[in-house]
């Protein structure tokens, strides 16, 4: 299975019978799939099915979905609403003789709010029926234009991803060769330490100074957060080679990437340690901001 990303784009439009329709779909980012509908009135009947559709095809997301309906070819109804003119007319016939005007025309009468009734003819149940049918099977030919657009950007993601995995790697591959890393090294920078705290008192008890360096050492050692980097990346990788709606676990693996990292950074006392702790830290936000967009 292959990465999607949570954004994408899609369009269909058709006909059934006396019916044109047309859908409109886009998806941005979301914690949890949402769907947000925009129907015509008198179609809340498909409502039920699209919203079945697109929780069986996508995980994740903010959906927009439109839908615009034309009825082509049916020659309008013009109904008289009888109740309103007659009250019209009454009204009129109530102030004959108390206001000097002339009389109502029957065209002045037509032209009042509510007179004239324009519609367009009924259709059968069956016609309407079909139509739905139809509308409903276009959704989901748009849902799968959208998926279609999120798989090809979730591919590209997945490049990215990968090369910032690669990076990371790198990097903690360089960490484990610093020469500051090393026994050595750490050794001598904690001996030169003591040496300077003895020079400048001498109320210090050397042999509680060189068991608190040998504690010092030990925390400052890093092997227990490279270690955790690597099995991390390699778990990512793993979850990626698997594909489907991962993002959400890759968002997890992300959080705990940052917090290796920072504790390097705080444990490193060795200038080439600590810039690569930033670098690493750089390379690990790229990573989690791309991750946000994977369903």
């Amino acid at each position: 299975m292959t990465l999607s990303s949570m954004t994408g784009f899609a369009r269909s439009h058709g006909a059934s019978g006396s019916y044109a329709w047309s859908w409109e779909i886009k998806s941005v980012n979301a914690k949890g799939l949402e769907l947000r509908l925009r129907l015509p009135p008198g179609l809340d009947a498909v409502e039920v099915a699209v919203r079945g559709r697109a929780a069986e095809m996508l995980s994740r997301g903010n959906v927009y979905a439109t839908l615009t309906v034309n009825r082509e070819g049916i020659a309008p109804v013009v109904r008289i609403n009888q109740p309103v003119l007659n009250a019209f007319i009454d009204a009129v016939g109530n102030l004959v003789g108390k206001v000097d005007a002339e009389k109502p025309r029957l065209d002045g009468l037509l032209g009042l709010k509510g007179v004239i009734d324009v519609a367009d003819a009924e259709e059968s149940a069956d016609e309407k029926a079909a139509a739905e049918e139809a509308i409903v099977t276009g959704f989901v030919a748009a849902l799968k234009g959208l998926a279609d657009m999120r798989r090809h950007e979730g591919a590209a993601i997945a490049k990215i991803l990968g090369t910032r995995l690669d990076e990371m790697a790198a990097l903690a591959a360089r960490a484990d060769a610093a020469p500051g890393r090393q026994a050595d090294a750490i050794k001598k920078r904690l001996a030169d330490q003591v040496a300077v705290l003895l020079e400048a008192s001498n109320r210090f008890d050397p042999d509680r100074l060189h068991q608190e360096a040998i504690l010092l050492a030990t925390k400052a050692d890093i092997r227990e957060e490279l270690d955790r980097l690597a099995a991390h990346i390699a778990q990512a990788r793993k979850l990626m080679a698997g594909g489907g709606a991962i993002g959400r676990r890759l968002d997890f693996l992300s959080q705990e990437l940052n917090r290796e990292t920072n504790t390097l950074c705080s444990k490193s006392n060795d200038v080439e340690l600590t810039n690569i702790g930033l670098e690493l830290k750089s390379v690990v936000e790229q990573f989690r901001e791309q991750v946000q967009n994977l369903e």
